[in-house]
């Protein structure tokens, strides 16, 4: 149950966002630059998307890990498997060399961004990794720590219904961050 009074018909941080509008719009042009932006980064969406996934499954937020993961299996065209394999145990997942580099720096920025070592840097850039492209994991490593913590720590509703973050995976996926979420309805709870 959340600590506050929250929309019952939205879960997750989606909740948080209706309750506080004002802080939504800017919370939502981030994740929409720092994901969804395909002149932002030459990492693709659904890297981008990976790099939020893992950093939430690190902070076991089941909400942003869920539904991350769920945008990231749209982005790479269906792919729930790799998504399962880069949450599980990155560096055996089908992915380059310079997406898992960019992970471990990822990881370590969510537990403490002083951890990152010039050597994280000088190996990621070894494996093809541009600066933007360091930079842009770092940014969503700490963007997502922040939105785990801001999920959990109002104890959002993280529903079970693997269904639920299939739809807001599809919605993301193909829309981005600035459109209006979908409430919960009759049919969602049913298909």
């Amino acid at each position: 149950m959340p600590h506050i009074t929250l929309p019952d018909e939205f879960p997750g941080i989606r909740s948080l966002f209706m309750y506080s509008p004002a802080t939504s719009e800017p919370m939502n042009q981030l994740a929409n630059v720092l994901l969804y932006d395909p002149e932002y980064s030459t990492l693709t969406p659904g890297e981008r998307e990976l790099i939020a996934t893992y950093v939430s499954t690190l902070n076991e937020c089941k909400y942003c890990a869920t539904t991350h993961g769920s945008i990231a299996r749209f982005q790479l065209g269906d792919e729930p498997e790799l998504v399962r394999q880069v949450q599980q145990d990155p560096e055996h997942a089908p992915i380059s060399d310079k997406l898992k580099a960019l992970l471990k720096i990822a990881a370590k920025v969510r537990q403490d961004g002083k951890k990152v070592s010039s050597a994280d840097i000088d190996f990621a850039k070894e494996k093809g990794a541009s600066e933007k492209e360091i930079h842009d994991t770092v940014l969503i490593a700490a963007a997502f720590s922040m939105f785990n913590r801001y999920v959990d720590g109002l104890a959002t509703i993280a529903p079970e219904d693997p269904w639920l973050y299939e739809k807001i995976g599809r919605q993301r996926a193909s829309e981005g961050y600035l459109t209006p979420p979908v409430p919960l309805d009759e049919e969602s709870a049913t298909h």
